[in-house]
């Protein structure tokens, strides 16, 4: 299996797990300004933009250090971009990373 068909599974995971904890699940994939995001969700009515990382057996540090300040700095465009097509460019925004380890899941509110 490719990069692209394990992060879409895990992405699926992240959707069932953000439904499971009663966040609404808005887009997966979201493509806008010069990033992606994974998965935008409301919590309330607070606008959730996550991003998903798994860990492979092995591999050293966490996925959410992998989330660098450009990564970050692409997913907020893209968030803006989103806001701004949905009309919700005044919501409450929160940066999420929900990260799938060998040890379990872990979910990172206000991660950036």
């Amino acid at each position: 299996m490719n990069a692209y068909s394990v992060g879409f599974l895990y992405e699926l995971r992240a959707a069932k797990y953000a439904r499971a904890r009663g966040y609404r699940v808005l887009a997966r994939r979201y493509r806008g300004g010069t990033g992606e995001i994974d998965l935008v969700a409301r919590d309330g009515d607070t606008l959730v933009f996550i991003e998903v990382k798994a860990r492979p057996e092995g591999r050293l540090g966490s996925g959410a250090e992998a989330v660098t300040a450009d990564k970050r700095r692409r997913i907020r465009s893209a968030a803006r971009e989103y806001c701004a097509r949905h009309g919700c460019a005044d919501a409450d925004c929160r940066y999420d990373i929900l990260e799938f380890t060998r040890a379990g899941i872990q979910y990172i509110k206000n991660a950036f």
